[in-house]
């Protein structure tokens, strides 16, 4: 294929592609039988990688009920396919007796905008098998509340296993530049992890048990693992890279400190690291970070967040100022999947100010492990200018598939 009047290292040249790779770059005339793009100028770069959201998730979340302006949006709510009403991005905390005053005749479950809790109405909760853990709230009498904590897996088991439809998420993605991904979501079973790899989209699946990608390990920000436990846990997983869920100051600490005992590996992540009180303590790790939190969640941090942790959230400059990787993702469904979006919150934050870094370095980052190549409408200084996904938006992608399980960050 060739691709005339593009972008390509600051200079408007023609250039051929094959394998989605450029072969030759220059004034070049097309040949027999070629197929011919012309690029109007656009930029012609290495595709994006977001290096950290959750595939099934991020479909579910499109056909489901936004309630971030109130759960009162659940009221006459069509169920999905599978029978159920699913909110997501709830600000609220409520009990199935509220849920079940707004849609008493369907099973219902949303989810806290955090991500970490469901809560679930009565009918919903007549179809769900509960165990008898901690993450099951009960009321003085014993019976559920219906919130249930970090219980995404179980909660699997009383749903529908037919996949879901990934055709639109992907060409989202597709449409912002992304052309490969890892998804972040732990403890995937052979069917999911099948269904994965068989997209035309590159994808590296921390939750693969038997992948290349570093494994996932998702720590239960308040209830935290003991030294002795999480140690043993990541023994057994080495020589393979893990990629550890900290979200708080003391999750961080306990993180290093087992690290440090069994020994960092090259590919060890940490995802989120969303208060990091000395950046010089992560040398030798991958920091897989979330900027867009800081704008979409400011108000709420600068509540909820204890102010001793404020000027340590989500650090980038100085992370890097202190020689440690950071990787740029937009944790989707959680936060915007829009990778132009999350420059501009890193180049524009209010909150951490310092932390600021320009919209170049966090596209190197995106770029980092990223596949194929990607075509923009605008020439790259406007769209660095512009970082909005409606100007900059990929006119043409290709990405390219590896032989083998990516393994970005590594």
């Amino acid at each position: 294929m060739l691709l005339t009047h593009v972008e390509l290292d600051g200079a408007l040249i023609d250039a051929r592609v094959l394998d989605a790779a450029v072969v030759e770059a220059g004034r070049l005339q097309p040949r027999a039988g070629e197929e011919v793009l012309d690029g109007r100028g656009g930029a012609l770069i290495r595709g994006l990688h977001d290096h950290h959201l959750h595939l099934y998730a991020l479909a579910a979340d499109r056909g489901s009920v936004d309630c971030s302006s109130g759960l009162a949006a659940l009221t006459g709510a069509r169920p999905g396919s599978d029978g159920w009403v699913r909110g997501v991005r709830a600000r609220e905390s409520v009990d199935r007796a509220v849920l079940d005053a707004l849609v008493p005749d369907r099973p219902v479950r949303v989810q806290h905008r955090g991500g970490s809790l469901w809560m679930l109405n009565s009918a919903a909760l007549a179809r769900v098998r509960l165990d008898g853990s901690d993450d099951v709230e009960r009321d003085e009498d014993g019976a559920p509340s219906g919130r249930l904590w970090r219980y995404d897996a179980r909660l699997r088991a009383a749903l529908p296993t037919t996949p879901p439809d990934l055709g639109p998420v992907l060409a989202e993605l597709t449409s912002y530049g992304i052309t490969s991904v890892t998804d972040a979501t732990p403890g995937l079973d052979a069917g999911v992890v099948s269904h994965l790899a068989g997209l035309d989209l590159p994808v590296a699946a921390l939750g693969d048990p038997a992948g290349a990608a570093p494994w996932k390990l998702l720590l239960r920000d308040h209830d935290l693992v003991s030294f002795d436990d999480l140690l043993e846990t990541v023994r057994r997983r080495r020589p393979r890279p893990v990629a550890v869920h900290c979200v708080t100051r003391e999750s961080l600490l306990l993180t290093l400190a087992v690290l440090d005992e069994v020994g960092r590996v090259p590919g060890d992540r940490i995802e989120h690291g969303a208060v990091v009180p000395d950046p010089a303590a992560l040398r030798g790790l991958v920091v897989v970070t979330q900027p867009a939190f800081v704008t979409t969640r400011g108000e709420d941090y600068r509540r909820d967040v204890e102010p001793d942790d404020l000027p340590h959230l989500y650090r980038y400059r100085s992370l890097l100022d202190a020689g440690v990787p950071v990787l740029p993702s937009s944790d989707a469904p959680y936060g915007p999947v829009d990778p132009w979006v999350v420059m501009r919150a890193a180049r524009d934050r209010v909150l951490g100010r310092p932390e600021r870094v320009d919209a170049a370095t966090v596209l190197r980052g995106y770029q980092h492990g990223g596949s194929g190549l990607v075509l923009l409408r605008t020439g790259l200084s406007e769209a660095l200018d512009a970082l909005d996904s409606a100007v900059v938006r990929a006119s043409w992608s290709v990405p390219r598939r590896p032989a083998g399980n990516s393994t970005p960050g590594r």
